[in-house]
C-alpha cells in the first residue's frame, strides 16, 4: 500500500528522474494521436500529461508547438515515439494473434495504456511491472475516465531491481505457457548487470513460443551526441537531461545473449520502419537516434520427444 502522500497527489512516481520521461513519451503519443497521418492512437496519453503539474502545460497537439514539426523535441523526437509505439503495438498483437501467446508482460510499464486501447483476443492477461508510484499515478488517472481494460490487467508495483520474477509468478504468470514480453525504453537506464539479469530472467520464465521486444543503444560513447538537437531541446524545453539519466556503462550484447540461448533474434533501426510506414524520423547529422536498435526475439517451441517405437523403426 502506498503512503498517504501518494494517495493525496498521485504524482510522486512521475514527477522526477526517469518517471518524468514517461510523461514526455505520453505527450509524444498524444501529439501522434492527433496527427492527420497518425501512426498510433492513444486517447489516454493527454490525460496523463494534464494530470501531472510537471507536464500540465506541455503540448498534446502539434499545432500547440510554435515551430511545429521543426521542433526537435515535439516534432522529430515525438514522431520517433509515435513510430516506436506503432511498431511495438504490431509486435505484441502479432504475438498474441499469430503466435498464440495469452500472457503479455510489460517490463517498466510506465504510462503504457495498451491494456485499454488495443484489441486483445479473449483470454489475454496483461501484467504491468513498474514502481509503485508510477502505477499509482496511472491508476488514479485512468480511474477517473469512463474506460475499462480490454484484457485482464494485473499491475505489479515493484522496482525491477527487486525480485520481480517471484512477484510475477505469484500474480498468476504461467511459466509453462507462451508469453509476450516488452521492454520499451527501459534498458537505457539500467546498469549493465541489471540488463543482463533481466534478459536471463525473461529467458528462464519463457516457455517455447514466447516472444520479446526491447530497445537498446549501440553507441560506444553517448556523450558523442551531447550536442544533438534531440538531447539539447529535451533538456532546455522540459528540463529532462537524458544523458544524465542514461546508464553510460558499456552495454551487454543482449541480442547475442538471447541467440546463444536458442532464441531467434532480428535487429532493426527505427529508420527501417520509417521507410516501411512512409513517415517517421529519418537519419540526420549529429543524430542521437543513430545508435538506437529495436530487437525482436522468438523462443522456438520445444518439439515433443518421438515415441520409442518410432525411434526403433527409424
Amino acid at each position: 500500500m502506498t503512503d498517504t502522500a501518494h494517495h493525496n497527489t498521485g504524482v510522486e512516481g512521475v514527477e522526477g528522474g526517469v518517471g518524468l520521461t514517461a510523461l514526455m513519451v505520453a505527450a509524444a503519443r498524444a501529439i501522434e494521436t492527433h496527427r492527420h497521418d497518425s501512426l498510433a492512437q492513444d486517447i489516454y496519453a493527454e490525460h496523463f500529461v494534464h494530470a501531472a503539474p510537471a507536464s500540465a502545460d506541455w503540448p498534446v497537439r502539434i499545432h500547440q508547438v510554435a515551430d511545429g514539426d521543426a521542433n526537435p523535441l515535439w516534432g522529430r523526437f515525438a514522431r520517433y515515439f509515435g513510430l516506436r509505439t506503432r511498431v511495438l503495438d504490431d509486435f505484441l498483437l502479432q504475438s498474441v494473434r499469430a503466435a498464440g501467446a495469452r500472457q503479455v508482460v510489460l517490463l517498466g510499464a510506465g504510462l503504457d495504456s495498451r491494456a485499454f486501447r488495443l484489441d486483445w483476443p479473449p483470454g489475454c492477461v496483461i501484467f504491468e511491472i513498474d514502481r509503485e508510484g508510477v502505477l499509482e499515478f496511472k491508476h488514479k488517472v485512468l480511474g477517473g475516465l469512463p474506460t475499462t481494460p480490454k484484457a485482464a490487467r494485473v499491475p505489479i508495483p515493484l522496482d525491477l531491481r527487486a525480485d520481480w520474477a517471484t512477484a510475477l509468478t505469484d500474480a498468476g504468470f504461467d511459466t509453462a505457457a507462451p508469453s509476450a514480453w516488452l521492454a520499451e525504453g527501459l534498458l537505457f537506464y539500467l546498469p549493465n548487470t541489471s540488463e543482463t539479469n533481466l534478459i536471463h530472467t525473461v529467458d528462464r520464465l519463457s516457455a517455447g513460443g514466447s516472444t520479446l521486444a526491447f530497445e537498446v543503444k549501440l553507441d560506444k560513447d553517448l556523450l558523442e551526441y551531447r550536442d544533438s538537437p534531440l538531447y539539447t531541446a529535451t533538456k532546455h524545453q522540459i528540463g529532462i537531461d537524458l544523458l544524465n539519466l542514461f546508464n553510460r556503462e558499456p552495454r551487454p550484447d543482449s541480442a547475442g545473449d538471447l541467440a546463444g540461448k536458442g532464441w531467434t533474434t532480428t535487429v532493426h533501426t527505427p529508420f527501417d520502419y520509417t521507410r516501411q510506414h512512409g513517415r517517421g524520423p529519418r537519419p540526420e547529422h549529429n543524430d542521437a537516434l543513430a545508435g538506437n536498435r529495436w530487437v525482436f526475439a522468438h523462443k522456438p517451441r520445444t518439439l515433443p520427444p518421438l515415441p520409442c517405437d518410432a525411434l526403433v523403426r527409424g
